[in-house]
Parts: structure tokens; C-alpha cells; sequence
């Protein structure tokens, strides 16, 4: 598993740094898949799909929807976006009958478009920040380290589970892992590369990106356990599929966002 997971990674960095790099339309095309394939794979763990494929592909479209307002901000399309898919996705229930399942499968599909398509906006909104090279790095530097330093102390160490009906294999000594090295990554990548960051930012950024990431990571296993599912795919050898990738970004990648307006950076 482990040498799936870094011979899967080997391929998949050298992609992302360069779209991260370039930006444009190459970042949008990237995180438009990721964001896509997260979509379709909430919708099969949620079982919006096979009962009604409608609802599987209108998620799908307002998730998209309102991902792209973060590459197109002047349309104003995500309240508009969000506004008149929700309401499509109930007119779709009309038709169905009052079938049993119907209202849940109207909320879970307007709660994974906000929770994938909304959330992942914001992978583009930060790199159009006029840092957001420096910061759209560090904030997938930060996640990915804080995810290893948890994955490899966890392995050495862990003893005191963190939430075994959530997640087995987590335990605190991982989290404490993971907070050293993630704030040990926003300290070195902010002080060196984002203007007006201080250590200051870095030591209460660093927290609160190991405590998203935790939480991220644990929210996308809660919609899997409900549903007796182990992975969200089997997309990412080693890996599991989309959405079991960007689940912590789909949590840090907004704070980062909040964090750098809140504070002027």
C-alpha cells in the first residue's frame, strides 16, 4: 500500500505543482476534474444514483456550477447558481411521486454540491489572490505534510485512538504528528515566500490547518461509514479515489482563504 501510494504521488505532484504554477486555465481544468470525479463519487457513496440518475447529474451540474464562480467571481453565479439548482433539484422531486427517499436524496444532493463543488472554489479564489502562488502552495504543502507527519507517527506510535467509530486507524499521537510537521511547513513556507506573514500567522495558521485537515479527513469518513463504505473509489492507487484526496483541502483551502483576508496578508 505504501509504495501505491508514493508511486501514485510521484505521478500526480509533478501535474499538480505545474498547474499550480501556471494557473489559468490549466488549474481551472485540473481542479474542475478532481472536483468532477469527488462529485460523481459522493453521489455513488450517498446513493443519489442508480434511484434517480436526474439528481446524480444535477448534483453534478451545480457542484460545477458553482466550482466555476471561483474562475468566473465577476458573474456572480454561485447565490444564483446555488439558488436556482437547489430549487431544480426539488422540481425534479414533483415528478417523482412522493417516492420514498425523495427528500433525502434532495438535501444530500444540494449538501455535496456546497460541500465539493462550493468548498472546492476556493482552490481558484486563493490562487487568484495576488499572492496565490505563496499561498495556494502552502496550503497544499501544509496539508500533504501535516497528512504524512500524522500517517507516519500514527504508524510508529499511535496508541490513544483518536475516533475509532469514525476513523480506526487514527490516533492523537498522528494528530500530534501531523501538528509539528504542518506547522512547521505554514512557518517555513510563510516567513520565506508571502509578504507581511509573520510568525505569529504562522504558528496560529499552522494550528488551525492541522485542525481542518484532522476534521476534513474525519468528515469524509463519517459520510463513508454511514454508508458502509471503506473508500470513496478506487480512482488514485493507494489512494482511494477524488474525493479522498482534496477531502482535507475541501476544509483548508477556505480557512487559508478567510485567514489571509482576515488579516490583511
Amino acid at each position: 500500500m505504501l509504495k501505491q501510494r508514493l508511486l501514485s504521488a510521484a505521478v500526480l505532484i509533478p501535474v499538480v505543482i505545474l498547474a499550480v504554477y501556471l494557473g489559468g486555465w490549466l488549474i481551472y481544468a485540473l481542479v474542475l476534474l478532481a472536483v468532477a470525479g469527488a462529485l460523481w463519487e459522493y453521489g455513488d457513496l450517498v446513493s443519489v444514483w442508480p434511484e434517480q440518475a436526474s439528481m446524480h447529474i444535477g448534483m453534478l451540474l451545480l457542484g460545477l456550477l458553482l466550482l466555476s464562480d471561483g474562475q468566473f467571481p465577476d458573474l456572480g453565479i454561485a447565490r444564483w447558481g446555488l439558488l436556482v439548482g437547489a430549487l431544480g433539484l426539488l422540481t425534479v422531486q414533483v415528478f417523482n411521486k412522493n417516492a420514498p427517499g425523495s427528500l433525502d436524496r434532495w438535501a444530500l444532493a444540494v449538501a455535496g454540491a456546497i460541500y465539493v463543488g462550493y468548498a472546492g472554489s476556493y482552490l481558484l479564489r486563493l490562487r487568484a489572490h495576488p499572492q496565490g502562488l505563496a499561498l495556494l502552495v502552502l496550503a497544499l504543502a501544509a496539508t500533504w505534510i501535516c497528512d504524512s507527519g500524522a500517517y507516519f507517527v500514527g504508524r510508529a506510535y499511535g496508541r490513544h485512538k483518536l475516533a475509532p467509530h469514525i476513523s480506526p486507524k487514527k490516533s492523537w499521537e498522528g494528530v500530534l504528528g501531523g501538528l509539528i510537521s504542518g506547522v512547521a511547513a505554514v512557518m517555513v513556507i510563510g516567513c520565506l515566500w508571502v509578504d507581511g506573514f509573520t510568525c505569529w500567522h504562522g504558528l496560529l495558521l499552522g494550528v488551525l490547518v492541522t485542525a481542518a485537515a484532522v476534521v476534513g479527513d474525519l468528515g469524509e469518513s463519517v459520510v463513508k461509514r454511514q454508508m458502509g463504505a471503506k473508500d470513496s473509489g478506487k480512482l488514485i492507487p493507494g489512494h482511494g479515489g477524488a474525493l479522498d484526496r482534496i477531502d482535507s483541502l475541501l476544509f483548508v483551502v477556505p480557512l487559508v482563504y478567510g485567514f489571509v483576508c482576515l488579516f490583511g496578508i
